[in-house]
C-alpha cells in the first residue's frame, strides 16, 4: 500500500477549530478521514514553524491520496501538502531501471 507524508498549515479558521476541539479531536478527525478511504494512520505530530501538523499514512492508491487532499483543502481549515514516500525496494528498482535505460537516438 502506498505511503504518504502529509503536512498541514492551519488557516485562522483551522486554528480556531483546533482550540475548540483540542489536539486529540483533530487527531481523531484525521484518523477517521484516512480510515474512511481504506487507509491507516501510522504517525501524527504537531509542530512549530512553517508546518503545523505532520502525519504519515498508508492509503490504497494515489486516487485516495487525492481524495484526502481535496477533503482537507476543501474544508479550508488547513492547506495540505502531500508527499508520496518511496520505500527502499522501489528505489532500488528505479535505480536499476535508470542504470539500464538508454534514451533513443535523436
Amino acid at each position: 500500500m502506498p505511503k504518504y507524508l502529509m503536512m498541514a498549515k492551519y488557516s485562522a479558521e483551522g486554528a480556531r477549530g483546533l482550540m475548540k476541539d483540542g489536539g486529540s479531536g483533530r487527531h481523531r478527525a484525521v484518523q477517521g478521514l484516512i480510515e474512511s478511504v481504506g487507509g491507516s494512520l501510522e504517525s501524527f505530530y504537531y509542530a512549530f514553524g512553517e508546518t503545523d501538523l505532520y502525519w504519515i499514512c498508508d492509503l490504497p492508491s494515489h486516487a485516495d491520496a487525492v481524495a484526502v487532499s481535496m477533503a482537507v483543502n476543501g474544508a479550508r481549515g488547513a492547506q495540505l501538502t502531500t508527499v508520496p514516500l518511496i520505500d527502499v525496494d522501489d528505489m532500488d528498482a528505479g535505480v536499476t531501471k535508470a542504470v539500464t535505460y538508454r534514451p533513443p537516438n535523436t
